[in-house]
């Protein structure tokens, strides 16, 4: 059994995902906000708002939360990405309704003390600085803000210190009024657990959150133009990111942007750039290729670290594979062994029970289902060298590729 899906009363769903085999239990709620839906002038509220959740509620004090899982020896941790927000615990099977009942109190029932958002503003100013010391790190947000410009896409998650420091609390509890709403919650847990019980804590919690009748209604993403910009900064390499817009999670090349984004630079040593570049060529140390897809739009982008004086002749490696992609078609071998890779890799990452947790919770707010493993296999199997060749000419086009290169000052 793959897994259950039940829906309560006012539109939130609650999967569950069995697994006979570990006393161990993980569980998550996942919203379908984050900071793609702030506003320009409060840029890394949603951020902000998943830190003030743990600050404190109506019945819990902040050193309550911080043991409310740890001291039955779990662990609790949150998240915020450019369109989720997500809360996750991982407990033994007897701690289940503690955890759900801590989601729920965190979720509607935190109070944003006002002494509480004065120290935490410090604290993000802090960890933006020390994101900003991370060139291959910001490199990559940087090369987003390029790729969706003027839109709130492009803005970096944590916002930036002029926006944070314009948060108030009124902006927190208008963000999560109008965002934390039923239909757009999903309740996870993956585990040896009663699913009535289940059921029925997630009713005695979750029962009374608001169902709203008001769409919430995205920004859609402004017109592309390529754009290409460096920058010099204080670092001792260079670094560069390469990439374009692309498909959406719902679009029906996904799966194909996905087989060939992992055959061209995905984990592993044997990905085409590695072996290209950086074992046959021993031009830079790190060099990979990354696919995002998003609700309505999605990302594809190669980053290239390297010293100064071979970053051109890096990027000029990077784009002749680019051209070898777009001109010449995978042969029956060559699509075949990337197919059983992408398959292996997918299955391996099956042991994370937590991340396919989330992703299962994922799935179910963007598409209301989730795909089984059999049902992704043949998905990517279906896959042909004709479909490779044809994204390859539609996202690799140099007419459309945007980059962003740091240079050492």
């Amino acid at each position: 059994m793959e897994y259950q899906l039940f829906s309560l009363k006012n539109g939130l769903r609650v999967l569950h995902k069995p697994n006979p085999y570990s006393p161990i239990v993980h569980a998550c709620v996942v919203i379908n906000c984050g900071s793609r839906d702030e506003d320009q002038t409060t840029q890394g509220l949603a951020h902000f708002i998943e830190h003030m959740l743990f600050k404190g509620t109506s019945t819990k004090t902040l050193y309550t939360i911080l043991n409310r899982m740890e001291v039955v020896g779990g662990d609790l941790n949150a998240y915020t990405s450019k369109e989720q927000t997500c809360i996750h615990a991982s407990f033994l099977k007897p701690h289940l309704e503690r955890a759900i009942e801590l989601f729920a109190d965190l979720l509607f029932n935190s109070t944003f003390p006002e002494q509480e958002i004065v120290k935490e503003k410090q604290v993000i100013m802090d960890e933006i600085d020390s994101y900003l010391d991370l060139p291959e790190e910001a490199i990559q947000d940087d090369f987003e803000s390029i790729i969706f410009d003027k839109h709130a896409l492009g803005a970096n998650i944590l916002g930036n210190k002029k926006t944070v420091a314009n948060i108030q609390r009124k902006h927190l509890l208008k963000f999560t009024e109008q965002h934390y709403r039923a239909e757009d919650i999903v309740i996870g847990v993956y585990g040896n657990v009663d699913e009535q019980q289940l059921v029925d804590l997630a009713n005695t919690y979750f029962a009374k959150v608001k169902k709203h009748t008001k769409e919430v209604v995205r920004v859609k993403p402004n017109k592309y133009k390529a754009q290409q910009i460096v920058q010099k900064k204080n670092s001792v390499q260079s670094h560069a990111v390469i990439g374009n817009r692309t498909y959406s999670i719902h679009h029906k090349d996904k799966t194909a942007m996905l087989l060939l984004n992992n055959y061209l630079g995905g984990p592993g040593m044997s990905s085409r750039l590695n072996m290209e570049i950086r074992e046959k060529k021993g031009i830079c140390y790190a060099i990979d290729a990354n696919y995002t897809p998003m609700s309505d739009t999605g990302i594809f982008s190669v980053y290239m670290g390297t010293d100064a004086e071979k970053m051109e002749k890096c990027m000029s490696l990077v784009m002749k594979e680019l051209k070898i992609m777009r001109e010449k078609k995978l042969s029956a071998l060559a699509l075949n062994q990337a197919k059983k890779k992408f398959i292996g890799q997918i299955s391996l990452a099956e042991e994370n029970h937590l991340s396919v947790l989330i992703a299962f919770c994922k799935s179910i707010l963007d598409h209301g289902k989730a795909d089984t493993l059999e049902q992704i296999y043949e998905k990517i199997e279906s896959v042909s060298a004709d479909d490779v060749l044809r994204i390859a000419n539609e996202v690799f086009d140099e007419r459309k590729l945007s980059s962003l290169l740091f240079l050492p000052e």
